[in-house]
């Protein structure tokens, strides 16, 4: 079974936020930390993963990124606080990641 991920990624906690949709999380957060993913998390420094939902299929993880990007900045807090409230890095954690060092 294929799976795909909404994720959003934060440059500091409160900080700036980015979300995203992938079907290979590990894979996507390492572009972004090396500067690979998107010119706007490079340029804000956007690298730390605070949140991700898992999805079975891609028409509904999309529609949850769009949803999502729409919302007001409070709710996207609210939704990473109530998952996460010290705001920690979630990519060491994930199955299959390699420890590594400070960014």
């Amino acid at each position: 079974m294929r799976c795909f991920w909404v994720y959003i990624l934060a440059s500091k906690p409160l900080g700036t936020l980015y979300i995203g949709v992938t079907n290979g999380l590990i894979r996507r957060v390492e572009q972004h930390r090396s500067g690979e993913g998107s010119a706007f998390t490079r340029r804000y420094r956007v690298h730390l993963l605070v949140w991700f939902e898992e999805f079975g299929e891609i028409d509904q993880a999309i529609q949850r990124e769009k949803t999502m990007k729409e919302w007001p900045r409070d709710w996207k807090l609210n939704l990473i606080e109530r998952h996460n409230p010290n705001w920690i890095d979630l990519y060491p954690t994930l199955p299959g990641v390699a420890p590594m060092g400070p960014l």
